[in-house]
């Protein structure tokens, strides 16, 4: 599996200069990276595009302001992706997509593809790391509830 911030010095460069909690525990790139895994890991059970679930991981909270309540950071971020196009491997469509994700990903619920919620369900896996215990209400692929179901977070803490 191809990791985005291993083949794209660039952009996680950019990302690190213009991302004011990059640095953050909490909503930063360890957090990003820990999505991206988590989004590849549910990919593997649908039809969600590897590429905009590796993109969305690092641009849904790239235009945090702080680690608390920060309205309107998603769509940011998306609106951030699409200022930075150029710079993105993706095609209008999965770039559109992208901006769907991150745009709705704080509270989003009935997702309108495989790919978005496999964002959604791989942000939302990571709230362990607050220790906060995820609720199932809040997941939309069969992967990501039947670990939440059984309280097996195994698959993607390997």
């Amino acid at each position: 599996m191809d990791y985005l911030w291993e083949n794209r010095k660039d952009l996680i460069d950019q990302l690190q200069k213009d991302s004011k909690l990059f640095h953050s525990p909490i909503h930063g790139f360890k957090h990003w990276r820990t999505v991206e895994k988590n989004g590849l890991y549910l990919s593997q059970f649908n039809d969600g595009d590897p590429l905009v679930i590796s993109h969305f991981a690092y641009f849904h909270d790239c235009m945090r302001v702080n680690e608390h309540i920060d309205d309107g950071h998603g769509l940011r971020g998306g609106k951030y992706a699409l200022k930075n196009k150029d710079i993105l491997d993706l095609t209008d469509d999965q770039l559109h997509t992208l901006y769907r994700a991150c745009a709705g990903h704080t509270g989003g619920r009935n997702p309108s593809c495989d790919t978005i919620a496999c964002c959604w369900d791989a942000d939302r896996l990571d709230i362990r790391r607050v220790d906060a215990k995820p609720d199932l209400k809040w997941y939309n692929t069969d992967a990501a509830k039947d670990m939440v179901i059984k309280n097996d977070f195994t698959p993607i803490d390997n």
